[in-house]
């Protein structure tokens, strides 16, 4: 390496903590190089994201003729494994492997379910559109073989983000575990916002190889920054292990978290706050290309957009946050950013503004970020003593559920009032249904603000 090269990277880290969210978690027994390093799981698990959700869901509805309807199903299958996610969390809290890890093993299974369905994916959805010879074939082969691949790559990004998370707060001093989930959270954002960029570019000029190429280049991308992440980052035999009561069940174990804080109050905002700004996700790129005439490229973009406008909202919160403010009081910033976001992209429809469609993505992903930064730092500050796994497994099983219902609904609900009055009324139906929800989320939260202002004072 170059003189010149040292001195940039050398820069680079010493202005990082000053300029990243929550970099400030680093400490000598975890600097950042290394607190970095292992944030790669999440970059893969926001390409995926971003694969499902967004990319796919708009070639196998525009380019491939996949009825909606049947694409949010597909998109939503992956969060069938999302309940599952306290309890994964639970196991991993009290394994013990052969080799001495707890987290490591369940890390590595979640990424070899990830990439076995991205290797199968591709050649299961041109199955599924009936394209070329396949027309000939029965349709429940296409529709199981894309059922089949969206549930592994599922099973494969909730088991990894979960366990992941887990441990990074193992691996933190105790003060600084809520900042270090939420510097992993970033780095999500990150993840999402590069590979939407990085999709949109690859598939500009569209055609059923190059997206063979590209789903299949994601599954080895996953696999590489996966293994990266890992590597001699849990030791074996850990002490901490020792602190778990290994013979506690799940029942007691959930039973101990969902008994303090008022818990599934809070649990109970999570779920219906998610279903009110997720709904549209698996509609915003096809409402962009059905109404606004955008092209595969530049809805692409739109979900970097919104990923965007919450890495903004995470990284403003972290900061209200450090200084002591309520953490619902933050959530709920998020739902009051979220109503003219809704109503933004409704005007864009009615008026055809292109330019109005991406502000109303950009603050949708604003309310997002504020709304999960102050959930999951609420959680985080009720989670029971080395359970860590099972509260972040609580707090993903129920966003993650809630988005997966929320997705499949507004898919279902969109084709049902567009089969009658039209695209636009269908479109413009789940978004005013999403600012209902809103308000109530909003309603339902304000019992949790005043409580904990309360302790403040």
């Amino acid at each position: 390496m170059s003189r010149f090269s040292q001195k940039w990277v050398s820069a680079v880290f010493t202005a990082a903590p000053q300029y990243l969210p929550f970099a400030d978690a680093a400490s000598s027994d975890l600097p950042l190089s290394r607190l970095l390093r292992l944030s790669l799981f999440q970059i893969s698990v926001g390409m995926a994201l971003v694969m499902l959700v967004g990319t796919l869901n708009r070639v196998m509805i525009v380019e491939l003729g996949v009825p909606s309807a049947l694409v949010s199903i597909m998109v939503s299958l992956p969060l069938l494994f999302a309940p599952l996610r306290a309890l994964i969390g639970f196991r991993s809290d009290k394994h013990r492997s052969a080799l001495g890890w707890r987290r490591v093993p369940y890390i590595w299974m979640g990424t070899l379910l990830q990439f076995g369905g991205f290797a199968i994916m591709p050649f299961a959805l041109l199955v599924l559109s009936g394209g070329g010879e396949s027309a000939n074939a029965p349709a429940w082969i296409g529709q199981l073989g894309a059922g089949v691949a969206f549930l592994l790559v599922g099973a494969g990004l909730h088991t990894t983000q979960t366990v992941g998370l887990a441990l990074a707060t193992d691996l933190a001093p105790v003060e600084s575990q809520p900042k270090v989930v939420g510097l992993m959270y970033v780095m999500l954002l990150l993840g999402m916002i590069g590979s939407a960029f990085v999709y949109g570019q690859l598939l500009s000029d569209y055609s059923p190889l190059r997206l063979v190429q590209v789903i299949q280049g994601v599954a080895l991308v996953t696999m590489i920054l996966n293994v990266t992440a890992l590597w001699k980052q849990e030791a074996r035999h850990s002490g901490r292990s020792n602190q778990v009561d290994l013979d506690e069940s799940f029942t007691d174990a959930w039973k101990s978290f969902a008994s303090g804080g008022q818990a599934m109050r809070r649990l109970f905002v999570l779920g219906v706050g998610t279903i009110a700004f997720q709904t549209q996700d698996v509609l915003l790129e096809p409402y962009g290309g059905d109404i606004l005439g955008l092209s595969v490229s530049s809805t692409t973009t739109l979900t970097a957009t919104m990923a965007f406008g919450s890495l903004i909202g995470f990284s403003w919160a972290s900061k209200v946050l450090s200084r002591g403010v309520d953490p619902f009081l933050m959530a709920a910033g998020g739902v009051l950013v979220g109503i003219p976001a809704f109503m933004a992209v409704i005007a864009s429809g009615l008026f055809q503004i292109p330019w109005l469609f991406a502000l109303g993505a950009f603050l949708i992903g604003c309310g997002v970020g504020l709304f999960a930064h102050g959930t999951l730092t609420s959680t985080m500050n009720l989670a029971p003593k080395d359970r860590a796994g099972l509260a972040l497994g609580a707090w993903g099983a129920v966003q993650a559920t809630a988005a997966g219902a929320a997705m499949a609904f507004g898919g279902i609900l969109r084709d049902l009032v567009a089969s009658r009055h039209g695209s636009l009324a269908g479109y413009n139906t789940v978004y005013l249904l999403e600012l209902a929800l809103l308000l109530v989320t909003l309603v339902v939260m304000i019992p949790l603000i005043r409580r904990t202002k309360a302790v403040l004072v």
